[in-house]
């Protein structure tokens, strides 16, 4: 007995350790390769700008850069204490108006020091969420809309082709000029070139959001209409147990396209516009033409490209939460 026991161990072992180092292999390709990757492109990047001359000196490498991500990060730090100084200076300002008039009421005035690389940063991401947002809220509704109706879909379909093929920066100068004149207050909530902006971002992330969304909800399954009509569902209740689950793959299609081009559009809106954002301090870098300008432009130009590879694993992770297809997200 105790053989065969023993036998059917060393059996199981056998059996277990072929698909132990098969996971292993896996994990190890799926590290190995991408640091290769990288590895090789580092290697590619500081050869090449060592052999390439600009006005303004040699093309940044990679320790270049990364002696500017820690030159950035200086200054930011140094902008906040002298952010900090300034209002305790208005503080205490204010404290001695008080006591000398009582009815003294204090003015609170904002510190207008320069924005920083990660100011410029957040500054980007607020805006390209909030237009992001926006386009989410206007064309999942109308995307649905057209997928359920083919008379709609035939009227509006139109339009959208025309529109689409559309630069969202061909757009910025009749945008900016319409906000100039409606958005029109002493005291604004958003400043008018974030609205700018955010519109802009809003008209490029329209289109593959309803298109996607359309086609993902006329696409559904027929026996799966078939049952909300046999269960007489309200259209309301259709949309909620039916077409949304089952257009979700679809939606976050063109939700993560519509983001990515995003990415882009916006940078180089903040750079066409001057509006604050990582495009300004590109070209604000380039204008400058100091000794430093390159390696910024460059550290720029890689920090965008992780934000936008972040967003977009961002938006894949939600769509692995949300949707009952595992497979459409992992692509």
């Amino acid at each position: 007995m105790t053989t065969l026991t023993n036998q059917s161990s060393i059996t199981h072992n056998t059996k277990l350790i072929p698909k132990l180092r098969s996971l292993l292999s896996n994990q190890l390709q799926k590290l190995i390769l991408p640091l290769l990757g990288i590895l090789c492109f580092l290697f590619i990047w500081s050869f090449s700008a060592n052999n390439i001359d600009t006005s303004l000196g040699k093309f940044p490498g990679p320790m270049a850069v990364a002696e500017q991500i820690g030159n950035l990060y200086q200054e930011h730090q140094q902008e906040r204490q002298k952010a900090q100084a300034f209002y305790q200076r208005q503080e205490q300002r204010n404290a001695k108006r008080l006591a000398k008039d009582p009815d003294y009421v204090p003015k609170q005035r904002k510190y207008t020091g320069k924005e920083t690389f990660l100011d410029q940063i957040a500054t980007s991401l607020v805006t390209v969420l909030s237009g992001f947002a926006m386009a989410v809220i206007i064309a999942v509704p109308l995307g649905i809309a057209i997928g359920l109706s083919k008379n709609l879909n035939s009227a509006i379909n139109p339009i959208i082709q025309i529109f689409k093929p559309v630069s969202p920066l061909a757009w910025l100068p009749l945008v900016t000029m319409v906000v100039s004149a409606v958005y029109v207050t002493n005291e604004p909530m958003f400043a008018k070139s974030f609205v700018n902006s955010m519109i802009t971002v809003t008209l490029c992330c329209l289109w593959p959001m309803v298109i996607n969304t359309s086609v993902g909800v006329a696409a559904i399954n027929k026996d799966w209409l078939n049952v909300s009509k046999v269960l007489n569902l309200s259209p309301l209740k259709h949309v909620q147990a039916i077409v949304l689950p089952a257009a979700i793959p679809a939606i976050f299609t063109g939700m993560r396209m519509s983001l990515g081009v995003a990415w882009m559009v916006l940078i180089a809106a903040e750079m066409l516009a001057q509006n604050p954002g990582l495009g300004k301090f590109v070209w604000d870098e380039f204008q400058n033409g100091s000794s430093q300008s390159l390696s910024r432009i460059m550290t720029a130009v890689i920090v965008i490209g992780m934000i936008g590879f972040l967003l977009d694993r961002s938006m894949q992770l939600l769509q692995s939460w949300l949707s009952w297809d595992k497979s459409s997200a992992e692509r």
